[in-house]
């Protein structure tokens, strides 16, 4: 007998209901003692009338359906009836006069399996507890990917300011097609986020979402993960794999940072695009995929282009449709909001309650510039969740970089004798020493010219090696 565990629907909590659909009495009989002996509710049926009216009746969970049943009724003309009104209950066809072209049409029409009489009470026993545990898997799965349709909808990207609304606009409209799209932004802007959003708001949710980084891979390894190989296509592949692009049929695949891909490798992805069929390694037979293709990068593409990091042809297939996610120091009004999300998310996880931002907290997190934009603010707020002793977050719970960026304070700021043009400096100071000294993206932090910002540094003498080091401690790089 088979674990109480397992003679139970774990979804409803009450025991499996099978129907026994068979118009031999004694036949009927044996299954019915078999399966209770396997701890499922029973229920019988001399024919396929009877069968119907019960399924009307009562949930059932398998039907053993023999196949040739008396009245003019057939066990594939009640699995298909069966079947129309509830697509998960699963069958089992048992008949003593099989045929190929019956067990073919059985499969057809959603039975679980085929058996053929006289059987092994055992194989029965098997297969019943097998299509179960299937029943049940699938079940789970389609509860999965309920909650994943719930997580990622659009509203629950946060977000309020005009640009991340620009950006709803389009990703609502290109949900509906099946276009290729490139999402490009600065690290930490959420661009797996938004293909995740994408993939389960389209048609294409039903079927698999596999993200790869193209810039965390050899080009070896990364070749093998997106076209598969077979065994003994190199040393060391000792079984056969699928690959991406292939194990992600009828759903999406989504290239992260695309434009680290190497140039050789280029020429294969398009050429595989083009022809949507690909070539494992080793193997001289083609593979037909049918998947979405959602790509993304923080790097100027049409800039690699002309610098010759990236194939002009490839750019056009991948970039039907462009998503520019903006960074986070262009939605400052959407930092409340993210910070109030991240609090939620963390104080649920280290069980409490009720907390919240001091108006302190909430001025340093408006004011820091956020080069890691919004990975480095959830990992900002969860830091400061963990090491809060209240259930208020003060400024004193920030990192260092963000009191940092607070107004200067020293000599000649204390007593409030400070000019202009050394709140300026200053500013100009952290700025730099927030992006590592880099200096377009200091001039668009700032908005002005490159040139302009060079002409402050040389007045202020910023343009001095180590002149800006101290003013923002050195930041980890976010991926």
């Amino acid at each position: 007998m088979v674990s109480e565990q397992t003679a139970f629907s774990p979804d409803t909590g009450r025991r499996y209901r099978v129907l026994v659909v068979e118009d031999e009495a004694l036949m009927r009989s044996i299954i019915m003692d078999l399966m209770r002996g396997e701890g499922y509710e029973v229920v019988e049926a001399p024919s396929g009338e009877v069968a119907w009216q019960i399924f009307e009746k009562e949930k059932i969970d398998l039907a053993i359906l023999d196949l040739n049943l008396s009245g003019g009724s057939s066990g594939l003309d009640v699995l298909k009836k069966m079947r129309d009104v509830d697509s998960e209950v699963m069958a089992i066809i048992v008949t003593a006069y099989a045929s190929v072209e019956s067990a073919v049409q059985a499969l057809q029409q959603g039975a679980y399996d085929y058996i053929t009489k006289p059987f092994a009470n055992d194989h029965l026993k098997n297969q019943v507890r097998h299509a179960l545990e299937a029943k049940a898997l699938f079940k789970e799965n389609h509860f999965l990917r309920r909650e994943l349709r719930e997580k990622y909808r659009f509203e629950n990207i946060i977000g309020k300011g005009d640009a991340i609304e620009a950006v709803f606009r389009i990703m609502e409209k290109v949900a509906r097609t099946d276009s290729s799209v490139l999402i490009t932004g600065e690290s930490g802007t959420g661009k797996e986020l938004v293909a995740r959003a994408i993939h389960f708001t389209s048609e294409r949710a039903n079927g698999r979402f596999l993200p790869i980084n193209c810039g965390a891979l050899p080009e070896n390894l990364l070749e093998s993960e997106l076209f598969g190989y077979k065994r003994g296509a190199f040393t060391g592949a000792m079984n056969e794999k699928i690959g991406l692009l292939k194990a992600a049929d009828k759903g999406t695949v989504f290239l992260d940072e695309i434009g680290d891909m190497p140039l050789a490798l280029q020429v294969k992805l398009l050429r595989v695009l083009q022809e949507r069929e690909v070539y494992p390694l080793g193997s001289n037979d083609p593979v037909s995929f049918d998947v979405r293709v959602v790509c993304a990068t923080n790097k100027d593409l049409e800039a690699e282009v002309k610098a010759g990091r990236f194939r002009e042809e490839l750019l056009y297939r991948i970039n039907v449709i462009t998503i520019k996610l903006p960074p986070l120091r262009e939605r400052k009004d959407d930092i409340p909001l993210l910070a109030s999300h991240f609090l939620k998310k963390f104080e649920r996880s280290l069980s409490r309650g009720g907390m919240r931002f001091s108006k302190g907290a909430m001025k340093l997190l408006l004011s820091y510039a956020w080069p890691g934009n919004v990975r480095e603010l959830e990992n900002t707020i969860e830091r400061a969740a963990i090491l809060a002793e209240t259930d208020v977050i003060h400024s004193h719970d920030m990192p260092d970089k963000l009191r940092s960026n607070a107004l200067p304070s020293g000599p000649g700021f204390d007593n409030g004798n400070v000019t202009l043009e050394d709140l300026e400096r200053e500013h100009i100071k952290r700025v730099l020493g927030q992006v590592e000294g880099n200096k377009d993206r200091a001039a668009q932090m700032l908005g002005i010219h490159v040139s302009t910002l060079y002409r402050k540094m040389q007045r202020y003498r910023l343009d001095v090696p180590g002149a800006f080091a101290a003013a923002a401690p050195p930041q980890a790089r976010i991926a």
